[in-house]
């Protein structure tokens, strides 16, 4: 039922009904299965007669496999197989199908691309002689393993108004700034893994995926065979971030194996696996300029931003994503260049474009407010476009000066003192800072199967996945507020592609989209119900499994009539997508504390105040703007991907070497969330949560740092070592 969407839906139906669950901060359904470890994981399932395989990684950064010496490990105790198939993936999927060219199978383009996958009957003595297998190579060095100082080329459009260069000559006050960021890893506590087994020409794979209707055609183009053959299988996902938005190597080459030994085959990456061959986040120099003129109004905004990617890879992590719509400025030039080098693929990782963007964007924010005399909540306020620069769109809505407002007041902004190295604790220099987040909104395709069984009972299905993220209660939320029905007696069924496609989890659109399938599924029903009571359906109120309208009171089995009624949401973006300029925002506060003697950061305590339509769950919301949070944390001061450039291999790729935020690194977190409803952004009135508490974070934490011990950091993450030798005299 329904499409497209065109036009906002104004009526808040949510609003109107009666049953309680919508924001209600209700447990994940799933929650204790995985706790107690029942929740089965893509690792965890075992077939009967199921074969181990271990892929072989290339151990030099260009060049061609010249031989592969199999016999010497064929012979070798419980080895079924040695697979090189020209099929078999070198670089993860970046969420296309239908693309997949013939790929040249000895061509190794990346230290530790998947060049072999070696199967036994046991995991050990797969490993055992996936390590014994020797490799022949023949090395070049045709492209290059540093990004510093190469040619580029676009990476996305760029944005050219008006004259920056005078607009910076004019201006009352201006910075001209660069910055890095160092690449990211996902780092998702999952390891990637894949168990395929073939029934005739059909395979079901259970794996750890993130958009699983996407899956299945990357994986059927894989493979040459039709998507109709395939079924994936993907109930819980322990983590994702990006690094399982599209098929990885381990699912392809579980598939050929199985095919050729006629049996099950289980493939799971090792974490320094994961590292090497899933996607990671490109590093950035970036360049802002901004130029203020006399009144405190920008003048001009310029963001440039330099990123890599291996050759003929389009995906250019999109820095300058928010830039284009958070400040005024009607001087500008926003460009992505892109430089390809010998890396492991470069994709999306945790919110890309805002995530690196924002944390520069903002940190150059502090710095003009400093200069030009203004608190920096005054300068952002004051900056705030009433309509899209450029563009000449409204804006869907726009909580942010209500986020730095509430924020400023909660935290206690008012106490913060405006110079730095005013506050001291013994060694210890404190400061506070703050920063806007904002984050992209999108409604993507989505499908849901709701049925109301006989009994009044509720079933939901989408092939949407749970990545931690909540979609189970979410959606089970919505479909027992929508039909009156409590939520213990409501089912959710997600994560099998057989089901109705979903929009999945990836760019925090996952509830909103497949969420409003549900709703319009709900609304159909409600419908229905509606004509058997014989009434109008604006007068229908559903709640604990009555049907009440005009006085009357009819239990809704009654209505069913011993039938299930069932109905396929379907949604879509429409003129709405185009109409508005849609995204979340907040504002961070953070407090530091900077070791005047060892330059070590330690954070206090910090504050999120976030505004994203509707929250449709109070505890998996908040619990989604404290991850993110954390992770902004990581990137302002751990986090960081190192490279051999005599070899081209990752230096750290494992969660002992890259160091995300542990207990130890985090404080006590708090989260506000500022209720709203944006009608153009969905039917429900939702926006995406899961990724706006990254973007800006790490600005926050970098403006605390100067408020504390005044030194600005350029380059993040801003480790001790970096710090040090900027700091004052602590005497």
């Amino acid at each position: 039922m329904f499409g497209t969407y065109d036009i906002p839906d104004q009526r808040n139906l949510l609003d109107r009904t009666r049953q309680g669950l919508i924001g209600a901060p209700l447990e994940r359904p799933e929650s204790g299965l995985k706790v107690c470890g029942v929740a089965p994981y893509a690792a965890e399932h075992h077939p009967p007669n199921c074969a181990e395989g271990v892929l072989v990684t290339a151990t030099i950064p260009q060049g061609r496999v010249i031989a592969l010496h199999k016999d010497e490990v064929l012979a070798m105790p419980g080895v079924l197989g040695v697979f090189a198939d020209k099929r078999m993936l070198r670089r993860p999927a970046q969420g296309t199908a239908g693309k997949a060219p013939v790929q040249d199978v000895r061509a190794v383009e990346y230290h530790g691309q998947p060049i072999a996958l070696v199967v036994a009957e046991t995991f050990e003595q797969a490993t055992h002689a996936a390590k014994a297998l020797r490799v022949e190579y023949e090395a070049s060095a045709t492209v290059p393993l540093d990004p510093e100082g190469l040619e580029t080329e676009p990476g996305r459009k760029p944005v050219v108004l008006g004259d920056l260069d005078q607009a910076m000559a004019e201006a009352a006050h201006s910075v001209d700034l660069t910055f890095t960021t160092e690449g990211h890893a996902s780092a998702a506590m999952e390891p990637h893994a894949s168990v395929a087994e073939w029934q005739g020409d059909d395979l079901t794979l259970w794996g750890s995926f993130q958009m699983i209707s996407h899956n299945v055609k990357e994986l059927a183009d894989s493979l040459r065979i039709a998507p109709r053959h395939v079924r994936i299988r993907s109930a819980y996902v322990g983590g994702g971030f990006g690094s399982k938005l599209g098929i990885s190597h381990d699912a392809v080459a579980a598939a050929i194996a199985a095919r050729e030994l006629g049996r099950p085959v289980r493939v799971v990456l090792s974490r320094q696996q994961v590292f090497d061959t899933i996607t990671r986040r490109s590093e950035t120099g970036q360049r802002l300029r901004l130029a203020l003129d006399a009144g405190g109004y920008l003048a001009g905004i310029g963001h440039e931003a330099w990123v890599s990617n291996l050759p003929d890879e389009p995906f250019a992590e999109p820095v300058t994503q928010a830039t284009e719509f958070l400040y005024s400025g009607e001087n500008r030039k926003l460009a992505v260049n892109l430089a390809r080098i010998s890396r492991v693929t470069s994709g999306s990782v945790r919110a890309p474009g805002e995530a690196v963007g924002m944390q520069v964007l903002e940190a150059a924010m502090d710095e003009l407010a400093e200069k030009a005399g203004f608190d920096p909540i005054e300068l952002r306020k004051r900056n705030l476009p009433s309509s899209q620069p450029g563009k000449d769109r409204p804006y869907s809505s726009r909580m942010l000066i209500e986020a730095l407002d509430q924020g400023a007041r909660a935290f206690g902004w008012q106490d913060r003192k405006p110079r730095p190295c005013m506050t001291r604790e013994g060694e210890w220099w404190l400061g506070m800072g703050v920063a806007s987040a904002a984050r992209v909104n999108m409604l993507r395709p989505a499908a849901a199967r709701v049925r109301l069984e006989p009994d009044g009972s509720l079933r939901v299905q989408s092939d949407q996945t749970d990545i931690g993220t909540g979609s189970y209660a979410i959606l089970g939320q919505i479909a027992g507020e929508m039909l009156g029905v409590p939520i213990a007696r409501v089912t959710v069924e997600l994560g099998d592609s057989s089901l109705p496609s979903g929009a999945g989890s990836g760019g925090s659109f996952g509830a909103s989209s497949t969420g409003s399938a549900v709703f319009r599924a709900c609304e159909a029903i409600r419908d229905k119900l509606a004509h058997r009571l014989g009434v109008p359906i604006e007068a229908l109120e559903l709640r604990d499994g009555m049907a009440i309208a005009s006085g009357r009171e009819v239990a809704v089995i009654e209505l069913l009539r011993g039938e299930a009624m069932e109905e396929i949401g379907r949604i879509k973006p429409g003129k709405t997508d185009k109409d508005y300029a849609q995204a979340s925002y907040g504002a961070f506060f953070c407090e530091v504390a900077v070791n005047a003697f060892t330059a070590e950061t330690r954070l206090r305590r910090m504050l999120g105040a976030f505004g994203f339509g509707r929250v449709l769950n109070a505890r998996t919301a908040r619990s989604q703007c404290l991850g993110g949070m954390v992770w902004g944390i990581g990137s302002a001061l751990t986090e960081e991907l190192g490279f051999d450039l005599r070899d081209g291999q990752m230096t750290n790729h494992d969660l002992a070497g890259y160091h995300v935020p542990c207990h130890a690194d985090i404080p006590a977190l708090e989260v506000i969330l500022l209720e709203e409803r944006d009608a153009p952004a969905s039917p429900i009135q939702a926006k995406g949560v899961g990724e706006l508490a990254i973007c800006g974070a790490a600005a926050a934490v970098a403006n605390a740092i100067y408020n504390a011990c005044g030194v600005r950091m350029h380059d993040f993450p801003m480790t001790p070592a970096r710090l040090l030798p900027k700091l004052p005299d602590p005497f």
